[in-house]
């Protein structure tokens, strides 16, 4: 099975799972009358719409880039996980509306039975799900899947947290039957909405922030610069390297300086060479190189000068060997 059938398969994995959890919360919820389960549906309603949304992403976003659209479509993952996170924003708004009323106006739960049994399952299968979603999520780099999989991870510790609060109004109710503690279902309810608060913020930051074309994270453009550097001395030096990423697709760009007597042959070699280093520690990258002549002058305000690979020797040897080849050129 190919990378985007992996990315297709877990994300219809995820509709079918959040779809069958969102109506048994729903029935259940509804005839016991407990919000936080309730609530818990509308959870795993819109972790339900955030699953159609990953798999309509992975599967546009490896469309192959067109006239239209010559970077691709990778960005349509970032923008699907961004939309997630927002989703879980009002999730959590009307979680707290209905759990706010509940404890002004608390009602008996009834069968709570059913709520434990069905919180329990619901915990089991997002754990299972969700773990599947992270692992083809890193192995493809799919920032939907993951984004997919926090909102399942998410539900987990919720549902668990809403089991909790219904097993203690169970176990009150046969130990301390005069003791009134239905307001820890609505109390359970705020929790939940606060805990998914914080994932939304965490889905946010990380969905939004390629939507913004930032750098690659810092441990991977150290890597390239130190492929960069294991070239020298055929490279001089590097400067404006800007690297950006789009969905699971990477972009890669930087100047390279070399001596300005070398072949233009032997130059491609070198972005050649380059380049196909760094795809193959991160397939998916488009790699652009400009290739420049070094002429061993470093001025203060030169933008080379930071990416300078050139000891001061070196450096006075190129300008002589260009000023021996200017003057035998007259």
């Amino acid at each position: 099975m190919d990378t985007q059938q992996r990315k297709v398969r877990v994300a219809t994995l995820s509709v079918v799972s959040n779809a069958s959890l969102t109506i048994m919360k729903l029935i259940v919820g509804l005839f016991i009358g407990s919000v936080s389960i309730l609530s818990e549906a509308m959870h795993s309603g819109v972790d339900l719409i955030a699953a159609v949304i990953a798999l309509f992403s992975v599967k546009t976003s490896s469309i192959p880039a067109d006239a239209h659209h010559p970077f691709g479509h990778g960005k349509i993952e970032n923008l699907s996980g961004t939309i997630e996170a927002l989703l879980i924003f009002l999730a959590a708004g009307w979680i707290m509306s209905e759990a706010v009323k509940k404890l002004l106006h608390p009602e008996p739960i009834e069968t709570i039975g059913w709520g434990i049994g069905v919180m329990l399952l619901s915990a089991v299968v997002n754990l299972g799900v969700s773990h599947m979603l992270f692992k083809v999520g890193r192995e493809t780099d799919s920032i939907a899947l993951q984004a997919d999989a926090w909102h399942l991870r998410t539900d987990v510790y919720t549902s668990a947290g809403v089991m909790t609060g219904l097993a203690m109004i169970w176990i009150a109710g046969r130990l301390f039957p005069a003791m009134n503690l239905n307001w820890l279902d609505p109390a359970a309810a705020i929790g939940v909405a606060f805990m998914i608060i914080k994932a939304a913020w965490d889905l946010t930051r990380q969905a939004a922030r390629d939507l913004l074309d930032v750098n690659l994270p810092p441990e991977e453009e150290a890597w390239i610069r130190q492929r960069i550097r294991e070239h020298q001395p055929v490279i001089h030096g590097f400067h404006q390297l800007r690297t950006r990423k789009s969905g699971h697709f990477r972009f890669v760009e930087c100047h390279l300086k070399v001596d300005p007597m070398m072949t233009v042959l032997s130059s491609h070699q070198i972005t050649e060479d380059l380049t196909a280093a760094i795809e193959e520690k991160y397939p998916d990258t488009s790699v652009t190189i400009h290739v420049e002549p070094c002429d061993g002058r470093c001025e203060e305000k030169a933008k080379c000068l930071a990416g300078c690979l050139l000891p001061a020797a070196k450096r006075r040897e190129i300008q002589d060997g260009i000023k021996k080849y200017a003057f035998d050129s007259r």
